[in-house]
């Protein structure tokens, strides 16, 4: 059981720390966008969004300070869905995207709920 654990794990937390190098190597794209979604200082926004998505990516991959680690993504899930993919303030396709958006971050913040209540240290944690 313990390699499903192992594969979630990287599977999950990789998901994020992927998300957060793309928050830096594409930055200006990124910028671009939240200053359309009228995000306040959209390039520190988009940066500190990058930070928050790294360490919480490589806190649940590498099993280390996985509270700080959770409470990364829990900031990072509720200020994007809110600022970002706010869907009751568009239409059309525009408000399909972000609704889908939107559900698959309270899915994702569900999940990371949940990593909570894993005992640590986990199995092959640094």
């Amino acid at each position: 059981m313990w390699i499903f654990f192992l594969l979630g794990r990287i599977l999950f937390g990789g998901y994020f720390l992927l998300s957060g190098i793309k928050h830096f190597t594409n930055a200006g794209i990124l910028t671009e966008y939240a200053d359309s979604k009228k995000v306040p200082l959209a390039r520190a926004a988009v940066l500190a969004a990058g930070i928050l998505l790294l360490i919480g990516g490589a806190g649940i991959l590498l099993g280390i300070f996985v509270d700080m680690a959770v409470a990364a993504l829990v900031v990072f899930l509720l200020t994007v869905s809110i600022m970002v993919h706010n869907f009751w303030e568009e239409t059309g396709l525009e408000r399909t995207a972000n609704l889908i958006n939107f559900q698959k971050n309270m899915a994702l913040l569900g999940a990371a709920l949940l990593v909570l209540f894993i005992p640590t240290p986990w199995p092959f944690s640094l």
